[in-house]
């Protein structure tokens, strides 16, 4: 495969991470996983939380993909790849920027910065495995990204 495929394939498996973990979300983990997910919506008792299960769950195809594409470096090693950094970004974002599990990036006031932290506490003023809205991860709604920034 030719480079522009390989990023092609790359990208594509990034993207469509966004669904999988929108998908995953709302329904499994707002679902038959609550379980788990349940200590992520409850004040934290240490540094881990039985949510982190679902990292671990998130990087398995990735590790399989890009082991199986390794030797001849095609799709799988790429969609594993673009799996992988969409982990890498989700983690950045979710765990270090909105939750501050890391201190990183504690004052800054970019308008989609903002939204997205904002928007994902408007997910968690819900502590119930129903009611919760915006489920998505790196990417802020339009109408989310309005309501706070001051636009109607």
């Amino acid at each position: 495969m030719n480079t522009l495929t390989n990023v092609g394939v790359l990208l594509a498996f990034f993207f469509l991470m966004e669904g999988i973990a929108w998908f995953t979300h709302k329904f499994i983990m707002h679902g038959f996983l609550w379980i788990w997910h349940k200590s992520h919506h409850e004040p934290r008792k240490g540094v881990w939380e039985l949510n982190d299960l679902f990292g671990f769950m998130f990087a398995i195809p990735s590790v399989v993909l890009i082991i199986l594409g390794a030797e001849s470096f095609d799709w799988k090693f790429y969609a594993g790849l673009g799996i992988a950094l969409y982990g890498l970004a989700y983690f950045l974002v979710h765990d270090v920027f909105v939750h501050q599990r890391v201190k990183w990036l504690t004052k800054t006031q970019l308008p989609y910065f903002r939204a997205m932290r904002q928007t994902h506490h408007l997910h968690h003023a819900v502590h119930t495995k129903e009611g919760a809205q915006a489920f998505g991860f790196l990417f802020v709604l339009p109408r989310f990204y309005k309501r706070f920034n001051g636009k109607k």
